[in-house]
Parts: structure tokens; C-alpha cells; sequence
């Protein structure tokens, strides 16, 4: 055990919390993680064996795709963006709406909606038990055929190994003092001065893992309400969760409907305090950023692209 312990502390990049945030009864191994990584590949837990989990949440891409919205299975497009899966195990609640509150609850519900995987849990199980290497793996790891509790353990164990970290401001922020140019310093200086984006993107994984209103997609029609659909308060309207800005630099197009392409777009719209409506958050207001400024902020941003790991091979 002491072993094993050691091995999942040396898988945590520079910059993150230590340790894997698991429930008791699905601790991280690395067999576990293993099987959960030939899961995420697999294009037979969808309807028509087209789609897998790494079609939207590409390694290449952080682990996002880089459309504006998520394509399922028969081409279909979904209305959000799909999200950069990095330091999920961190996280308190899971997606845009924060619906679900773990990850084991989290990865069924993409292979059974309709225009994500369009799959039933009970096919992909037998598809699962028909694959005499899976049989085996499952059984070595949970001593048994695989089922959804076993698949849905495997799967949100690997998602926990994804990991992004180790990036020049994590070593800045370790004590090396020539990690960030001084232009990035000055952008650190606005993230957490005068720009405020660290109100709401704070902590090792720069999110505050709440929800808010910026007034993205504000007008269009249909209009997403976000967490409000999770929680019945009107005051929730427009709301969606704070996204890690870990490897933002790849990770475009931007917010939850993907409607923002660049980097620089998204600098321009805080700057000018988001898209006004009744629920916008109060925090939001117009910066006035000199173009210097805007130029500071996003050396400091692509300063956070570093190291992911994946899987604990």
C-alpha cells in the first residue's frame, strides 16, 4: 500500500492539490485506471459503435475537441461546448450545470443520451461481456463480469488520473523567479489586481467550481437557462460553472456554448464587463484594459499551458 501511495503522489503534476479526491468505494489503482482508458476509447459504448468518449475529449485538444458544440453519434450537434476534462478529480459537481455531483455518475449519462452516444446501459454491458480480454480485466479488478457499477467505476477512475499542471506560473509560483516573463508577470499582477478574474478562477485549478452569470448567449433563442434547470431558482438563469483555465490556450472555442473563438476574443469581452441582462453576476463590470493590458493578460494565460498525465502506466 505504501507503494502504491507513493506512485499515485509522484503521477501529481507541479501546482495541484496532492492526492486523488475518490469516493471510499472506488479508490485509484492503476489496473483500474487502465481498463478505464480502453473504456474511454471505445466506440462500443455508443448506439452504433461510431463514438467513444475521446471523440469529444481529445487528448491532443486538453482533452477537449475544438468545435464551437459537441457532435454525437449520427452527426448530431448538441447545444454546449464540450468541456476540457482536466483535474476532474478536484471537482465538487459535473458539467456545465453542475447536474450530477460525482464522477461516477457523471461518465453514464454521455453514453445515453441520445445525440452524445445514444447508447442503453444494458447493451453496452453485454457488448462488455462478449470481449473475453475485458471479461478478464473486469474480473481481476472487481471480481466479477462487468456491469455498470464496475463500468462506471473504471471509467471515472481514469477520468481522475487526467491531470494538467506543471506549467510555467506553477514554477514561478514554486520560487523560480524567471519561469513567467515579465510581461506574464504583469498579466498575474491583473488576474489578481485590477481585472478580477480570480474572483471566480482561484485555487490550484484556477476555478471556484461555482456557477455564474457572464451573459454569454444572452438573446438567443432558445436560451439556455443552465443552472436553473438543475436547481428551480430563478436567480440561476444563465448560470454555468466556472471552467478551469488550465491549458486554455487549446482549449478553444470558448464558454459553455462555444460561441467565443479566441483567446483574445474572450479577454475583449470580460473587458468590457460581459453581456448585460437581469441575472448578470455583480462582480462583472467594464475594466477599461489598455491594449498593453489585454497583451499582459494573455501571456499570463497561455503561461498555464504544462504538463497532463494521463493514467498511472
Amino acid at each position: 500500500m505504501r507503494v502504491l501511495m507513493l506512485l499515485l503522489a509522484l503521477q501529481i503534476p507541479l501546482g495541484l492539490d496532492r492526492g486523488f479526491l475518490a469516493p471510499p468505494d472506488n479508490p485509484v489503482t492503476p489496473e483500474k485506471a487502465a481498463l478505464g482508458r480502453r473504456l474511454f476509447d471505445d466506440p462500443r459504448l455508443s448506439v452504433d459503435q461510431s463514438r467513444a468518449c475521446s471523440d469529444c475529449h481529445q487528448p491532443e485538444r486538453a482533452f477537449s475537441d475544438g468545435k464551437r458544440v459537441a457532435v454525437g453519434v449520427r452527426d448530431q450537434e448538441g447545444t454546449r461546448n464540450a468541456p476540457a476534462i482536466l483535474n476532474r478529480t478536484y471537482g465538487r459537481t459535473f458539467f456545465w450545470d453542475g447536474r450530477v455531483a460525482t464522477l461516477e455518475e457523471q461518465v453514464l449519462l454521455p453514453i445515453q443520451h441520445p445525440k452524445e452516444m445514444g447508447a442503453d446501459l444494458p447493451t453496452v454491458v453485454q457488448r462488455l461481456r462478449a470481449d473475453a480480454t475485458y471479461r478478464r480485466q473486469f474480473d481481476d479488478i472487481f471480481g466479477r463480469a462487468p456491469d455498470v457499477r464496475s463500468l462506471s467505476h473504471a471509467l471515472a477512475t481514469y477520468v481522475r488520473t487526467i491531470l494538467a499542471g506543471a506549467s510555467d506560473y506553477d514554477r514561478y509560483e514554486a520560487g523560480e523567479s524567471t519561469a513567467l516573463s515579465p510581461e506574464a508577470q504583469q498579466g498575474l499582477r491583473l488576474f489578481r489586481g485590477r481585472a478580477h478574474c480570480a474572483r471566480c478562477h482561484s485555487g490550484s485549478n484556477l476555478t471556484d467550481e461555482d456557477f455564474h452569470n457572464t451573459g454569454v448567449s444572452w438573446g438567443h433563442r432558445p436560451y439556455d437557462v443552465g443552472r436553473a434547470v438543475v436547481t428551480g431558482v430563478p436567480e440561476d438563469t444563465g448560470k454555468f460553472k466556472t471552467p478551469t483555465l488550465r491549458e486554455i490556450e487549446h482549449t478553444a472555442p470558448y464558454m459553455h456554448d462555444g460561441s467565443i473563438a479566441t483567446l483574445e476574443k474572450v479577454v475583449d469581452f470580460y473587458d468590457r464587463g460581459g453581456n448585460n441582462n437581469p441575472f448578470r453576476d455583480r462582480e462583472l463590470r467594464r475594466l477599461r484594459l489598455t491594449e498593453e493590458e489585454k497583451e499582459a493578460l494573455l501571456a499570463f494565460l497561455k503561461s498555464l499551458s504544462g504538463q497532463i498525465r494521463q493514467g498511472l502506466e
